[in-house]
Formats: C-alpha cells, sequence, structure tokens
C-alpha cells in the first residue's frame, strides 16, 4: 500500500449548516474516516485492533479551514502518517476538492494508543507501526505530480 492514502467522499445534505455550507466538524469527522480507512488498508481494522487489546484515541486535532464544501461536491481527503513515539502517532491530512484539486482545508491529529477495556496509555506495537510508511515533510500528492491529472 502507498504511504499517503486518498479516501473519497461526496458531500451529504445533512452535512450542511445554517449557512449553506459544510458544517465545520464534518471535516473532521471526514479526516477520522480516511485515518480508519487508511489503517484497515494497512491490515489494521477494528477487529484486529480488539484482537490486539489496543485501539487509537484522539490526543489533540488541529484544522486550518481554506474554503466552503458544498452540497453534492466530491472531496479527497489525503493522509499520511509522519510518524510514531512510544505512545502516540501523528497523522496529518489534506482535503481538496476532486474536480479541480483547489484545497479546502488541512489538518492534524495527534492519536494516543491505549488499552482495551481499562484506556490506559500503551506501547504502539511493533507491528503496528511496521503496518505504515512514514512520510517526513510535506509530501507531493497525486494531483500534484504530471500523473496525476
Amino acid at each position: 500500500m502507498p504511504a499517503i492514502f486518498y479516501h473519497r467522499h461526496q458531500v451529504l445534505p445533512e452535512e450542511i449548516d445554517g449557512n449553506g455550507h459544510v458544517n465545520n466538524l464534518r471535516y473532521l469527522q471526514w479526516c477520522v474516516d480516511a485515518a480508519v480507512a487508511h489503517s484497515a488498508a494497512q491490515g489494521w481494522d477494528r477487529d484486529r485492533y480488539r484482537a490486539s487489546g489496543g485501539t487509537w484515541v484522539v490526543r489533540s486535532h488541529n484544522i486550518e479551514y481554506l474554503a466552503p464544501c458544498y452540497e453534492g461536491q466530491h472531496v479527497v481527503v489525503a493522509t499520511w502518517v509522519v510518524g510514531f513515539r512510544r505512545i502516540r502517532s501523528n497523522r496529518r491530512y489534506q482535503i481538496h476538492l476532486e474536480e479541480n484539486h483547489a484545497p479546502m482545508a488541512k489538518a492534524e491529529t495527534w492519536w494516543a494508543f491505549v488499552a482495551i477495556p481499562s484506556m490506559a496509555p500503551r506501547r504502539v506495537p511493533e507491528e503496528l507501526q511496521n503496518a505504515f510508511d512514514v512520510v517526513s515533510g510535506q509530501p507531493t500528492l497525486e494531483w500534484e505530480t504530471p500523473s496525476g491529472g
């Protein structure tokens, strides 16, 4: 699997707020959805986490909104793992419109690995770390390359 994961989403009517554009919390949900999908694609789905006795919880989110999204638009959430520490992992995201690659938001999440069910911090298993390629710096995304569109 590639180090950068691309998660596609069509903006739904229920994601629109009273201002007529996507509610800010939905961008965060898209990031979480992309992280979960990336993990599953790397062989770490919900069942595997349960079997390992651990799971990820959010320690912090940081998001910068660049432009509003509207109902019916297709967005792509690019996500990658920046690194692992003893009990934490850092992941970044860029959200773009699929049609013209216009940047809509960028975000970063610090995830903490915890034991199930105690929720006590737990060392990230080496097997889990090895499932992901770490991407340092600012990667080139598929739409930033000549072959990417």
